[in-house]
């Protein structure tokens, strides 16, 4: 077996202050001043009154990049249940790919190095009480187990190891189980080896009843993240379903910590990348707690919630879920803030939902099409192209919408963008226009 010795490349850190202080490398302080954009002061909204009638070894995951583990696996399939007007999804899905990041720390290797004191001057209430003391010695204390000693623990000492986390897992003691699901969350961090054999050694089934430890956060974080790593490998996603895990990982949604809920989210979207589990995830209840963490998360845990959504939401059962959930109202709203690099992603996903009716009608009497027309104004390239495609989902079936759209001043800027945007937004900005055009020539036609 390997020697473990406490690693003299980090201090000691107390088990409280690695779990107060959530995720402390990964958080981006918010800009001073969140713009929105205010609909209705552009000239757009000027001339609408006019018509209006009254994987490196340890560093490899230490980016934001690196949970977007399978996002390039979206554009691989395009959703199912295309539209009749079988828009572009597979270009959709590359663009969401690109510009979206699922990425939770699913170590918690960098809270435990970054060695950040607990301040909280703030806070008025009680503290919460210190975990149980680990009984146990050697191998499965905390501090003697470092990203090192897992990297440095040989082939023909892997199994053995695994097995004293596994078995572990079912001891009487609570803080042996919380530890032992730690240490198998290191292990499965990095090596695709380990989470093959975590796997095969049954550390799944045993993992799931800590789920459900919401009276303890810190071993329910440790049992969420550690099957969020181990769901990296394809076949421990089947054996995860298999073992029941979607449930449990809903829970963890609706009760964990910041850091749960988003890895709980993590999870759900791995599984997903598998076509049968979408149905099985939105009919257990996944939907409208993703729409919570869309409302109320970090910055982060907004990013998690609408790359699994849009996963989610290639089935239209689950669009329909998602709008009854009110997730349209949110996805508007982060479409007209600025500086939070979340407009784009949610624009991918309404134009996802404007593939069933019920999605469209949300969209519109939620105000999309006068934030999507702000978007053409004043909005990024990419954001341009991802506006005029939801706009184009929107008009292509629906007179009433067109002329909402030309109520709204869509035609100038549309104009503008048919002339000035790149190839992509050209070429669907000139399409609309030729919608629009369509109800006028009808109507003068139809004049005596």
């Amino acid at each position: 077996m390997v020697l473990l010795e406490n690693s003299n490349a980090h201090a000691h850190v107390s088990s409280t202050a690695h779990y107060t202080q959530t995720r402390p490398y990964y958080y981006t302080p918010p800009p001073a001043k969140v713009h929105h954009r205010l609909i209705g002061r552009s000239m757009r909204t000027i001339r609408s009154n006019l018509f209006q009638e009254n994987n490196g070894p340890v560093y490899e995951d230490l980016t934001d990049s690196f949970v977007d583990f399978n996002l390039t696996e979206l554009a691989k399939k395009p959703p199912v249940n295309k539209s009749s007007s079988d828009f572009d999804f597979l270009e959709l899905s590359r663009s969401f790919s690109d510009f979206s990041a699922c990425s939770s720390d699913i170590s918690g290797e960098l809270e435990r190095l970054a060695h950040i004191p607990i301040s909280d001057p703030g806070r008025t209430t009680e503290p919460e009480p210190e975990p149980e003391p680990e009984p146990c010695v050697g191998f499965l204390q905390r501090e003697t187990f470092s990203t090192e000693i897992i990297e440095s623990i040989e082939p023909e000492d892997l199994q053995p190891t695994v097995k004293i986390c596994v078995d572990s897992l079912y001891s009487p003691s609570v803080a042996v189980k919380r530890s032992a699901a730690e240490k198998l969350r290191f292990l499965a961090k990095n090596r695709a080896e380990n989470r093959a054999l975590i796997g095969e050694s049954g550390a799944v089934p045993a993992l799931l009843p800590l789920l459900r430890c919401s009276g303890d956060p810190f071993t329910q974080e440790h049992a969420v993240t550690a099957l969020l790593n181990l769901s990296l490998h394809e076949p421990n996603k089947i054996l995860i379903t298999n073992s029941g895990a979607i449930k449990s990982l809903i829970y963890v949604l609706k009760t964990g910590t910041e850091t749960s809920k988003q890895n709980a989210a993590c999870a759900l979207l791995s599984l997903a990348l598998i076509d049968e589990n979408k149905s099985s995830i939105g009919s257990c209840g996944a939907i409208a707690p993703l729409v919570v963490l869309l409302i109320n998360g970090t910055n982060r845990g907004k990013k998690d919630a609408l790359t699994t959504l849009y996963k989610l939401c290639s089935v239209r059962l689950n669009k329909e879920r998602a709008v009854n959930a009110g997730v349209v109202k949110p996805l508007v709203e982060l479409v007209c803030e600025e500086g939070l690099g979340l407009a784009e992603k949610a624009m991918v996903v309404l134009s996802s939902l404007a593939g069933i009716e019920m999605g469209k009608e949300s969209i519109v009497e939620e105000g999309g099409i006068a934030a999507l027309v702000e978007v053409i104004e004043d909005g990024s390239d990419k954001g341009k192209e991802f506006a005029v495609m939801t706009l184009l989902q929107l008009c292509v079936d629906s007179v009433r919408y067109r002329e909402l759209l030309v109520r709204e001043g869509g035609i100038p800027p549309l104009v503008a963008l048919s002339q000035t945007g790149t190839a992509k937004a050209k070429h669907k900005a000139e399409t609309l226009l030729a919608y629009l055009r369509e109800p006028r020539q009808e109507a003068s036609t139809s004049t005596p």
